[in-house]
């Protein structure tokens, strides 16, 4: 497993972005102390989700946000409910978060 940030980087209702080993783009976010990991991928166009850096949520930080179209997934499950990718998800990746506070890839 690979630590890949600690619980303090990633505050409630914010989300963060990280470069894993093999060269791909995740995100993480938090909701009520839950941590959620998804590919930085829309899967409308395959671009990445955030224009400016780490803003992968609306403005109400509710919904994760596709700044290309504006298209929105539920954090929880990834599943778009708004947009040209209606029924389509994101691709979620597995984390563990330990006691020590650091977040860790699990491998797939």
């Amino acid at each position: 497993m690979m630590r890949i940030a600690m619980t303090e980087e990633i505050p409630e209702r914010e989300a963060r972005a990280f470069d894993t080993d093999d060269g791909r783009t995740i995100f993480i976010t938090q909701r009520d102390g839950a941590y959620y990991a998804y590919n930085n991928l829309c899967p409308h166009l395959q671009t990445e989700l955030e224009f400016l850096e780490n803003q992968f949520l609306d403005q109400d930080g509710e919904y994760i946000q596709c700044s290309t179209h504006g298209a929105l997934f539920l954090v929880e499950t990834g599943e778009c409910i708004s947009g040209p990718c209606l029924g389509q998800s994101l691709e979620k990746v597995t984390i563990n978060v330990h006691s020590d506070g650091g977040i860790y890839l699990t491998e797939e």
